[in-house]
């Protein structure tokens, strides 16, 4: 990857589009813990469910963090208040 691309990369990474297209892929992750939750209670499995729990917990910091930074580039959102 070129040094320019990669700058453009960055660029969008830290645009307001590049930070919804994060949280919606965060969000997304969701299902699958969902699911693994699902899983865990069926199986008994506390372990499992631990994870789970875990993992969920890393989805709503990584959207906390998203918001945070959607704040930050002085979104004009109206949900964002």
């Amino acid at each position: 990857m070129s040094s320019s691309a990669l700058q453009k990369a960055k660029g969008f990474k830290k645009s307001k589009t590049g930070t919804y297209l994060s949280m919606g892929t965060t969000a997304f992750g969701a299902i699958s813990v969902i699911k693994q939750v699902k899983k865990a209670r069926t199986e008994q499995d506390t372990l499992q469910l631990i994870d789970a729990v875990v993992s969920a917990a890393a989805i709503v910091t990584g959207l906390a963090i998203l918001y945070r930074e959607l704040k930050r580039l002085g979104d004009d959102d109206v949900l964002l208040g």
